[in-house]
């Protein structure tokens, strides 16, 4: 069911898009891992599932349990269903048995995506929280043209859309992690994201004192 999905999926992409893919030689062939990417729109999980070829599970906002068509296919793919801005721990509890029994997760460190300038916004620290008590690699995954496809779509003209894939990377346990601490394993892990990216979608982190560093990493 999963290659089935995933096939399909790639057809409709390559056919309403030009996909480019750099990077698939870091995805980790085994093991758990974090997968860590920005958000732009809601084709960016299409085009992540058809990139990175490892069975996962993502988490999705509850909202769209709603809309029958995306739960099917959602939980097809594999989900963890997730409520919005407030905790939700039985999500984190699923997301951290997934992890420790060396499933692959894919997590958007923003939360939302950046519908008013498809740049970075600041992320939220639920990421550095699993990465923490975890410690699986880390992949930064950054996607962009993904918020072009609704307006040239309906003038049957193709997107160009992008998936880069860095080096996957661990940060420390610290199973008791709090605030500061937290923060600075978030802000590595959006800096890792926004190595990636064109200079116009590093939003926030574009000044990041960290950023270069993690630019020189994905040059060497």
């Amino acid at each position: 069911m999963y290659k089935s999905l995933r096939a399909m999926v790639g057809g409709l992409m390559r056919v309403c898009t030009r996909v480019q893919i750099q990077g698939q030689n870091h995805i980790p062939p085994s093991g758990a891992f974090l997968l860590v990417t920005n958000h732009l729109s809601r084709f960016d999980v299409p085009l992540i599932f058809i990139g990175v070829r490892r069975t996962m599970v993502v988490f999705i906002a509850r909202k769209y349990h709603e809309v029958w068509l995306l739960r099917v296919l959602a939980e097809a793919a594999g989900c963890i269903w997730v409520r919005q801005n407030e905790p939700d721990l039985g999500a984190v509890k699923q997301a951290l048995a997934h992890l420790r029994g060396g499933g692959a997760l894919g997590i958007s460190p923003e939360g939302t995506r950046s519908q008013s300038t498809h740049a970075l916004i600041e992320a939220r620290d639920g990421v550095s929280f699993l990465a923490a008590r975890t410690g699986v690699p880390i992949l930064p995954v950054a996607v962009w043209g993904t918020e072009t496809i609704p307006q040239l779509l309906p003038r049957l003209r193709r997107a160009r859309v992008f998936l880069r894939i860095g080096k996957p990377f661990s940060l420390p346990v610290r199973p008791h992690a709090r605030g500061e601490e937290l923060d600075r394993y978030t802000e590595d892990i959006m800096c890792s994201i926004a190595a990636l990216l064109p200079p116009a979608y590093r939003g926030v982190y574009a000044d990041h004192p960290r950023l270069a560093e993690w630019e020189a990493r994905l040059a060497a």
